[in-house]
């Protein structure tokens, strides 16, 4: 008896002893995971605490300087976001920020550090990099960003400023370097990056922007025309109708600017068409139709790869959408289709048809206006329509062209 008690005490203690090391193991991961939350944003978990990335960030000018090493930083605020909360509320504003903090831990390297600094603004610190690497770094967030679902929104833009740490700068004049340059990007119409340039006499020499859209444009502009003069010539025909409508809708200077751009650049795609569709004399077939439907697509991956310029490509993809859903290329209807979209396509098939064309003749001003009218709900969105309406016989009224 004496020998089976011991056997059964000598288990009892072997199972004691597992069961104290299982709590431990346990304990140790609870403790591993408070320091792992107490160390990351609550809205933005793949990111560090404001608190968490101050102290790092001190740590690291001091070594940059103390080493004479290339540090850089850059803060991102997401466009429009006080608007995004009071239209959707504060729950998908809070997906979009997590949203934000993934595609930057994504688009950065492990020894990068990125907190959230306050609201929608963002911080991330570059060690060892030069204005080129951390210009590209940000370049690869924003370009994410652009493709971004979040909140019950796809694509989404920030502005973003960066600064190199100079001799002797201390951290707050480094942000505060940043934060001009942010600035900049602000008021350049944000969806793009700003670089802090240097410390001049006057004091502050105002950050530079390190994307220039302009000459991007023109330069796409000029391909189009080159490849097809008729489109080229077109699309420069529906950009100012389109302004005018996006006036008389009451969009905002931002709104108004892409939709030029959109509207300069809605058949971009078409420099992936085949010349024998492009140029052919007269109807096209359905297969020739199948080819042709893709330019959108084509157009939207030529601008998406332009830093910025996300919120056009998705106005390029969307032109031949319809209001009732019966579009292409990814049938979306009403409200979902981007305004810019509804815009330029009822001012694209105005134009397009009362514009002579190698298998037919123009229609007459009034046969395109009874056509833009009966498609109306359907084809067209119907406000857009009543506006573009309302201009059109208005110049005619004035006696001005109506293109």
């Amino acid at each position: 008896m004496t020998d089976t008690g011991t056997v059964f005490a000598e288990r009892d203690k072997a199972k004691l002893g597992a069961d104290l090391a299982a709590a431990r193991a346990r304990i140790s991961e609870l403790e591993e995971d408070l320091a792992r939350s107490s160390s990351r944003d609550p809205i933005s978990p793949d990111l560090l605490t404001l608190r968490g990335f101050r102290t790092q960030f001190e740590l690291d000018v001091r070594r940059a300087e103390r080493y004479a090493r290339p540090l850089a930083i850059a803060l991102l605020d997401i466009d429009g976001f006080r608007h995004f909360n009071l239209t959707h509320g504060y729950s998908a504003g809070d997906l979009v920020l997590g949203g934000v903090g993934t595609a930057i831990a994504m688009a950065t390297r492990t020894n990068d550090l990125a907190c959230r600094i306050g609201g929608d603004e963002f911080a991330i610190l570059f060690p060892e990099t030069e204005t080129a690497g951390a210009y590209d770094a940000v370049g690869r967030i924003l370009v994410a960003l652009e493709s971004l679902e979040a909140g019950g929104v796809q694509g989404h833009s920030a502005s973003a400023g960066i600064a190199i740490l100079e001799p002797a700068q201390t951290p707050e004049a480094l942000l505060a370097a940043a934060g001009s340059a942010l600035e900049a990007a602000r008021t350049a119409g944000g969806g793009q990056a700003a670089v802090f340039s240097s410390v001049g006499e006057g004091g502050i020499e105002q950050g530079t922007l390190a994307v220039a859209h302009g000459d991007v444009i023109a330069a796409l502009a000029s391909a189009l025309g080159e490849r097809d003069r008729y489109t080229g010539d077109h699309s420069e025909s529906v950009v100012e109708l389109a302004a005018k409508v996006g006036e008389s809708l009451s969009l905002d200077a931002a709104q108004i600017g892409r939709l030029r751009t959109a509207a300069l650049l809605h058949d971009i795609g078409k420099v992936g068409v085949p010349d024998e569709i492009l140029h052919k004399p007269g109807p096209l077939d359905e297969r020739e139709w199948e080819v042709m439907r893709q330019h959108p697509v084509i157009g939207e991956r030529i601008i998406r790869a332009i830093p910025g310029m996300g919120a056009i490509a998705r106005a390029v993809r969307h032109e031949h959408e319809r209001w009732d859903g019966d579009g292409y290329p990814d049938g979306l209807s009403g409200d979902q289709i981007p305004i810019e979209a509804r815009i330029v396509l009822a001012c694209d098939a105005y134009h397009a048809m009362v514009t002579d064309r190698p298998y037919r003749e123009a229609m007459s001003h009034p046969a395109a206006m009874a056509e833009l009218t009966a498609n109306a709900g359907t084809q067209f969105d119907p406000e857009v329509i009543e506006a573009l309406v309302e201009l059109l016989y208005g110049r005619r009224q004035s006696g001005l062209a109506a293109v």
